[in-house]
């Protein structure tokens, strides 16, 4: 299953497979779950636009919290035998709210626990992130990381495949399929997901070492907020090579994390059918996985820069191809293209990140990388409301997310013309 890979790696690669599946339940069954409870005309229900709104809003939550806090607990996990624990903690609250979330009745309930779960969630990739540079050997990265993002995809299959099942024998699709209520497929769904995301992390958590690290100092809170300031300052004044990179990162990722979120929306914006869409978004997971592998086969061979220009100028060319767009088939082309460089471009960009920032510090820089990860999809869901609201088609509006992979590449050659400092 991971030909070649030392058993340190092979379990840093299983948490990837254990966290995808709560981020495929995230892309899908969670907002309608959470819809379902809202909308109505009961106490306390809300209309369909509040839920949207206030569904979006958890989420922007989710995302200043991780972004203000990833750093600090990045720093103080950088610390000797604290990342084991930090990452432990994290995985473990993140897995008990998404089992205890299937068993809320009311849709404030629902998103707080959501919310709580997904901070924890986002938490704990910070410090699964970070710990590459302990797993593995830096002519190795690009590899472990891409088998990461691979075999995540193919993983989140398997729980999400039951939890789908449960949706639509709870009549999800139709009430004639109906074999128990709503409340029992959500509860199915949610921990299938959470069991399978602990089960999964075990081998990490048994055979993790931290062998990068700085040494702990009294009074270490007040002493990491200055060091972060520090590293901050590093990054912006004299570290071109980061700088330059996390621009191009945050733009770049944008355009990916925008396609990934506002995927359901596309298709529906366009009248397409439900199922037909979730049929071939589970194809792309497949795609996805092929095409990890391959730019890992090609990594031992080209330049890590290089590999991600390439994925680069092919979400360049999905964006364009979006103008086009009408059909079904049109969609699974479009999602096709996706598959063929979505794993691709995370994994080489967080490998890339680890050979460029100094290992003793990876927490508190995969903290920073973090701030730009986490708003990812933010100017390209505002480019896409902007054009949605002047009247714009779909089409316009993804195509226009072209702009933010042209920046990436133009920002992303200028840091790879720098030197590396230490």
């Amino acid at each position: 299953m991971f030909k070649g890979l030392t058993k340190e790696e092979k379990s840093w690669v299983l948490y990837d497979v254990g966290n995808s599946a709560f981020t495929m339940l995230a892309c899908s069954l969670i907002p309608i779950w959470f819809k379902g409870l809202a909308i109505g005309n009961g106490p306390g229900q809300i209309t369909g636009d509040q839920a949207t709104a206030y569904y979006s809003i958890a989420i922007s939550i989710v995302t200043v919290v991780v972004a203000f806090v990833g750093p600090v607990c990045g720093a103080i996990a950088d610390h000797k035998d604290r990342k084991k624990i930090f990452f432990q903690t994290s995985v473990a609250l993140g897995v008990i709210g998404c089992i205890i979330n299937g068993f809320a009745t009311s849709w404030v309930a629902f998103i707080v626990i959501y919310v709580l779960s997904k901070i924890f969630y986002s938490a704990s990739l910070t410090f699964y992130d970070s710990m590459l540079n302990d797993v593995t050997t830096e002519d190795r990265m690009d590899e472990v990381s891409s088998y990461g993002y691979a075999w995540g995809y193919i993983g989140s299959c398997i729980p999400f495949l039951v939890a789908m099942v449960a949706y639509i024998l709870s009549g999800g699709l139709k009430e004639s399929l109906m074999l128990f209520s709503p409340a029992v497929g959500k509860i199915i769904g949610f921990a299938v997901t959470g069991i399978w995301w602990f089960l999964v992390t075990v081998p990490l958590l048994k055979n993790y070492k931290q062998r990068n690290y700085v040494e702990a100092e009294k009074g270490e809170i007040g002493k990491v907020f200055a060091k972060i300031g520090g590293t901050l300052k590093r990054i912006f004044i004299n570290d071109k090579k980061v700088l330059l990179f996390l621009i191009a990162f945050f733009l770049y990722i944008d355009g990916v994390g925008t396609i990934i979120d506002n995927c359901i929306n596309i298709g529906t914006d366009l009248g397409l059918p439900t199922v037909g869409q979730v049929v071939f978004l589970l194809a792309t997971q497949v795609v996805a996985f092929g095409g990890s592998l391959v730019f890992a086969r090609l990594s031992k061979k080209y330049d890590t820069v290089t590999l991600i220009l390439i994925c680069i100028v092919g979400y360049f060319c999905v964006c364009i191809y979006a103008l086009f767009l009408h059909t079904l088939f049109d969609f699974a082309i479009l999602a096709f293209g996706v598959g063929c460089f979505q794993g691709s471009i995370q994994s080489l960009s967080r490998s890339y990140y680890s050979k460029i920032i100094p290992a003793e510090n990876s927490g508190e820089y995969f903290g920073i990388y973090d701030i730009f990860s986490k708003g990812a999809s933010f100017l390209g869901s505002a480019v896409i409301a902007w054009v949605k609201l002047a009247g714009g088609s779909i089409n316009i509006a993804v195509a226009l997310l072209s702009i933010f992979f042209a920046l990436g590449f133009i920002f992303l050659k200028l840091s790879d013309k720098q030197k590396k400092i230490n």
